[in-house]
């Protein structure tokens, strides 16, 4: 296990089982996100994309409070309105990561923010700041729950409860608190033990065809369909279902 320390956060890689947690870790802040931590979150999040030994990627926050509490409000007035206008790209940093990451949610989980405890409360509450959502909020909020929904949460700056994120589909799994830590592993190990190729590609597709008409999205599936048909890991996959036996794949 190594572990890596920056501007409040840090990053644990354990080889053995190729997963890697970052932790949000500025608890008696709610961990707050600086803006030299987004900067650096972007950076940690290629770095990990990039390493063959990493094959799932968990994000929590420390403490029993919250999973965050958003971005460093004054830090904001620090920055120029040219840098705040690229922040999105900071916070997609884990949508462009082509490893699988896992949101380990718990307490608040408010501005940047998948696994859920049931004292999670979601929300983008910068209207009520004189401010709009402007890491993506706006766009991606309305593009996962619709526009009706999303002009309810971002412009009354409204709370969003575990329950009721599950049912918007803004979470995947809502478990009790108790049960997080234990859940989170088991879905991080079940990740780990997939074809690392078919989950890059898999999650590549889904993201970029998200947006995409139909016929669009059914062109791109096709061609790495046929692309992934060459590798070592689909041969090994067939390979394990014919003989009956857990599957052991490299990467390659």
């Amino acid at each position: 296990m190594t572990i890596e320390t920056y501007d409040g956060f840090h990053i644990e890689r354990d080889a053995e089982s190729g997963i890697a947690t970052i932790t949000l870790d500025v608890p008696e802040k709610m961990n707050r996100i600086s803006m030299a931590a987004r900067d650096q979150l972007a950076g940690a999040f290629a770095d990990l994309g990039g390493d063959d030994g990493v094959r799932v990627i968990v994000l929590g926050g420390a403490g029993d409070k919250a999973f965050t509490a958003g971005g460093d409000i004054p830090g904001f007035m620090t920055r120029t309105p040219e840098e705040l206008s690229h922040l999105a790209r900071n916070v997609a940093a884990a949508e462009r990561c082509p490893k699988p990451v896992v949101a380990k949610l718990h307490g608040f989980t408010f501005g940047v923010g998948l696994v859920a405890a049931d004292d999670t409360v979601l929300g983008l509450p910068e209207i009520t700041l004189g401010m709009i959502p402007g890491s993506g909020g706006t766009q991606r909020l309305a593009h996962l729950v619709g526009l009706s929904r999303a002009k309810d949460a971002i412009l009354r700056g409204r709370r969003i409860p575990a329950a009721e994120a599950l049912q918007w589909g803004l979470v995947a799994e809502v478990v009790p608190l108790d049960r997080l830590d234990a859940r989170t592993t088991e879905i991080a190990l079940e990740l780990a033990a997939k074809a690392p190729l078919a989950l890059r590609v898999a999650k590549r597709v889904l993201n970029l065809a998200y947006d995409a008409p139909l016929h669009v999205g059914l062109e791109l599936e096709g061609l790495a369909y046929g692309l992934l048909r060459s590798t070592d890991d689909f041969a090994e996959g067939v390979a394990a279902f014919t003989e009956r036996r857990p599957p052991n794949y490299t990467g390659t």
